[in-house]
């Protein structure tokens, strides 16, 4: 994790930042992800199994932490906790922070502890954060009263004409220290072309993003809040499919717990080898791609003239990559 810092010898400048705003860490912590397993708990869509949370590097691409849970544990409950250990887990040379996440993580414990600048158990100074909110029936009023002249266009969608607004809204909370800054609501209204209606039956549908950055437009806040979804949904994908997160081995909660650990440690560090030593154009490359094009290379071991010999089923260049990754990924011996 200490060398996933710095750019790779084999890597432009340009392909280590893959979040383009606004600096090059930020966190993204994102809710559960639904592991399926003929087991003891009921998730909220009806399915049975457990319901993990990550919180992920979204430069890097690497999960920093992460907690195993029961199905029947409600997302928002306690995301603090892995809200902590991910920023603790960060190397000592990031020096800017920034957190976005979906509606699980709009919890109260999660953003005090993120307005806090002299928050415990993590940096200290500002964590810029841009969180999908929680709907309330304020919010929803708030979002209804806001000026038809006040929305604009967040871009082209060919579904939906989405529109975004800045959102007079201040909720009620049980305690505020006295030079706190208000938190920002920016609203999000989705409304069908031609005049359809989406499958509920209604014609309007909102949402609202909360947020403390207030230098940012609302446009370009939106923009950068919904990148989780390509952070995230990604590494989803990846664990549950490519590294078998999703097939758990058993119906006891501490083996699947085991499992899913190693699942993202084989995926941390598949990460690690790509940024540190694999070429630029393997970089997106996912693990089944790897595993034919590295891993699974056939070779026979041959003994001639007192020599052992590796002969690989490879090219030349192919070769030629890997004796670099070695050299890049040399640790020397402890003394």
């Amino acid at each position: 994790m200490r060398k996933l810092d710095k750019p790779s010898p084999t890597e432009s400048p340009l392909l280590f930042v893959l979040d383009p705003e606004p600096a090059p860490e930020t966190l993204t912590a994102l809710g559960g992800i639904p592991l399926l397993v003929q087991a003891f708990r009921s998730l909220y869509e009806g399915e049975r199994g457990y319901q993990p949370m990550l919180g992920v590097w979204a430069e890097m691409g690497v999960v920093l932490a992460d907690e195993f849970r029961d199905g029947n544990v409600p997302a928002q409950m306690e995301p603090l906790n892995v809200a902590k250990a991910a920023f603790a887990a960060l190397p000592p040379t990031v020096e800017t922070f920034y957190y976005r996440g979906d509606s699980a993580c709009h919890e109260t414990g999660l953003v005090n502890w993120l307005r806090n600048e002299e928050r415990e158990e993590g940096p200290k100074g500002f964590i810029g954060f841009a969180i999908s909110a929680r709907m309330s029936e304020g919010l929803h009023a708030a979002l209804l009263a806001v000026p038809a002249e006040a929305w604009q266009s967040t871009g082209e969608d060919p579904e939906v004409i989405r529109e975004c607004a800045e959102v007079a809204y201040v909720p009620s909370e049980k305690t505020e220290k006295k030079d706190q800054q208000p938190l920002r609501y920016v609203g999000i209204r989705l409304r069908k072309r031609q005049g359809e209606l989406f499958g509920d039956g209604t014609a309007v549908k909102h949402f609202a993003v909360v947020s403390n950055i207030w230098e940012w437009s609302a446009p370009r806040l939106l923009e950068w809040h919904r990148q989780k979804a390509g952070t995230i949904e990604m590494v989803h994908d990846i664990l549950k499919n490519d590294l078998a997160a999703g097939v758990l081995p058993c119906g006891r909660f501490g083996a699947n717990a085991a499992w899913l650990r190693l699942a993202v440690l084989a995926h941390n560090v598949m990460t690690a080898l790509k940024r540190l030593a694999l070429p630029p154009e393997l970089l997106s490359a996912r693990p089944k791609r790897l595993r034919f094009l590295i891993f699974n290379t056939a070779g026979r071991l041959v003994r001639h003239a007192r020599q052992m010999v590796l002969r690989l089923a490879a090219q030349r260049e192919r070769l030629a990559e890997w004796i670099e990754a070695l050299r890049l990924l040399w640790v020397p011996a402890p003394s």
